[in-house]
């Protein structure tokens, strides 16, 4: 069984634990947008250069 019994450090430990938690989420969503932009931006470049062996 889990023992999360921090005692005299709980004030200390689990606020902690949840700003960590907040900012790794966020970091995840920013990359997730960022990654979103780069796909669109890639494929928007991609269609504006002309076709590989079509002359």
């Amino acid at each position: 069984m889990l023992d999360l019994d921090m005692g005299k450090y709980a004030a200390f430990v689990w606020p902690a634990w949840a700003i960590s938690a907040v900012v790794l989420g966020a970091l995840a969503v920013r990359a997730g947008l960022a990654a979103r932009r780069w796909s669109a931006e890639l494929k928007r470049l991609e269609g504006d250069r002309p076709a590989e062996g079509k002359r």
